[in-house]
């Protein structure tokens, strides 16, 4: 029997806009300019790509990035939030990571 290869396709790079991943170098870049993330950032980061344009909750979030789930009005995901899009949405560019209050977040991709 055949294996047909082209059934499984890998995914290497997320691009959102100006922001892109490479995920098996678990690097993320904007502009251009190298993104200096911690492990963690790293996660969070790809899995909003994954999710761009899509409305995530914390609860989502902390299932996701930490599998697990923690009491939802713990404020974990709002300081990763806070200390990624200090990263990622850099004066002279535009804002990537939307807060949507009472809701969750969502990484706009247009």
């Amino acid at each position: 029997m055949k294996r047909n290869s082209s059934s499984v396709v890998e995914v290497s790079r997320l691009r959102v806009l100006d922001l892109e991943l490479d995920l098996l170098r678990r690097e993320a870049c904007r502009n251009g300019e190298i993104l200096n993330l911690t492990p963690q950032e790293f996660v969070l980061l790809e899995y909003l790509c994954r999710n761009a344009g899509r409305v995530v909750t914390r609860s989502m979030i902390l299932d996701a990035v930490w599998g697990m789930r923690i009491q939802p009005d713990t404020n974990v995901v709002d300081v990763h939030i806070y200390r990624l899009r200090g990263k990622v949405d850099t004066d002279g560019c535009r804002p990537l990571i939307r807060t949507l209050r009472g809701v969750g977040y969502v990484l706009k991709d247009r």
